[in-house]
């Protein structure tokens, strides 16, 4: 086995390969804008620095969001490209998921990543691979009472400390971890996701109401 992750539904733009073991070379850098500029040299340097060739590759694995349809979008169709190119089974995992193992928190907690319009993406877990609710996207105030209490990971959750005080790391995604976790579903024989993107909400981009179609007479 020699998987090949990638996650691009937050600000981090992370890849990884997984042997089955353990992860054999990783790669993040945080930069919210520059998701389709970095992500493909991030593959060629994690396969660089592992000594292998992307046809070594037997499946890539790829964060689903939730996350912002721009980023989000750009590991989906690199993913796909790599697993048609290969003719390697593509595999989809919760973002959050990834940032939940990455914890090894035990008990109950949530993750929350930023959605941006002043809300998160966020969902709760009774231990690191245990997702019990979500994932859902709202603004902190609405979900107080839900979270009172319990600890709190991701980048969402540092940014509102009054409806998380219990915040704390890791803040990014990680693709080692994202693989990690498929690597053990898969070795159980565990069914992972489609990859198709969690969007949970509208796009921006909206065709106007009173839109005029015009056509030749």
């Amino acid at each position: 086995m020699l998987l090949l992750a990638v996650d691009t539904a937050t600000p981090a733009v992370t890849v990884a390969l997984h042997d089955g073991d353990s992860v054999v070379a990783e790669s993040t850098q945080v930069d919210a804008r520059r998701h389709g500029e970095l992500l493909l040299p991030s593959v060629d340097r994690v396969l660089a620095s592992a000594g292998l060739k992307l046809d070594a590759v037997t499946g890539v694995v790829v964060g689903v969001g939730p996350g912002p349809y721009t980023g989000l979008r750009v590991g989906l169709v690199t993913a796909a490209t790599f697993g048609s190119a290969l003719g390697v089974p593509v595999h989809g995992l919760c973002t959050l998921d990834g940032l939940a193992y990455a914890s090894g928190l035990e008990g109950p907690f949530v993750v929350a990543t930023d959605a941006r319009r002043k809300e998160v993406y966020w969902a709760s877990y009774d231990g690191s691979r245990t997702r019990t609710g979500g994932p859902a996207v709202d603004r902190p105030a609405e979900i107080a009472e839900q979270v009172a209490g319990l600890p709190a990971v991701g980048a969402g959750a540092l940014l509102y400390p009054e409806v998380f005080p219990d915040a704390r790391g890791p803040e990014h995604q990680s693709a080692a971890a994202l693989a990690a976790l498929a690597a053990e579903k898969l070795a159980a024989g565990g069914e992972l996701l489609p990859p198709r993107p969690l969007y949970l909400r509208r796009p921006d981009a909206q065709v106007p109401k009173n839109y005029k179609v015009v056509t030749p007479q």
